[in-house]
C-alpha cells in the first residue's frame, strides 16, 4: 500500500480537475448500473502514482473536459490504492488487459473506446486530449 502522504496529492488533484472518484465495488456497480439505464456517457479514469499518470493521463483528461462536448460523468478508480474497484471496474473492460493509468469511454452499457498506457506513456497531454475531444464529438 502506498503511503499516504502519496496518495493524497493524487486524490485531490483527480477531485479537483473534476472526477468523481469511485472507491468501492458498490460505487463501480452504481455507476455502470446508472449508465445502462440511461444511456448516458461517461470517462473513466485508472489512475495511478506512476509519473505518466501525472505527466499525461490527468492533465489530458483536465483538458479534454474543457471541450463543449463532453461525457455527461467522469470517474476515477486508482489502481494499486483502491484495487476492488479496479478490479470491478477491469472486469467490464474486458478483453483489454489490466493496464494503468487507462482511460475508458462509455456510451450506455457499451465501451466504446479504451486508451491503453502504452498510448498515454510518452504522450503529451495536447496530443491525448485531441484523441479524447475527438471521441467526444462522436460519441457525446
Amino acid at each position: 500500500m502506498y503511503p499516504t502522504y502519496v496518495v493524497e496529492p493524487i486524490r485531490q488533484e483527480t477531485v479537483q480537475i473534476g472526477l468523481k472518484e469511485l472507491r468501492t465495488p458498490e460505487e463501480v456497480e452504481a455507476a455502470i448500473a446508472a449508465l445502462r439505464s440511461s444511456g448516458e456517457t461517461a470517462l473513466f479514469l485508472i489512475n495511478s502514482v506512476c509519473g505518466c499518470s501525472a505527466a499525461s493521463a490527468r492533465p489530458a483528461v483536465a483538458l479534454a473536459m474543457q471541450h463543449p462536448k463532453k461525457p455527461h460523468h467522469f470517474y476515477s478508480v486508482f489502481a494499486g490504492v483502491d484495487k476492488e474497484a479496479t478490479a470491478t471496474l477491469r472486469a467490464y473492460l474486458a478483453p483489454h488487459p489490466p493496464s494503468s493509468p487507462s482511460i475508458a469511454l462509455w456510451k450506455g452499457s457499451e465501451l466504446v473506446h479504451f486508451i491503453p498506457r502504452h498510448e498515454i506513456e510518452g504522450h503529451t497531454p495536447q496530443s491525448i486530449a485531441r484523441v479524447l475531444t475527438a471521441l467526444f464529438d462522436e460519441y457525446c
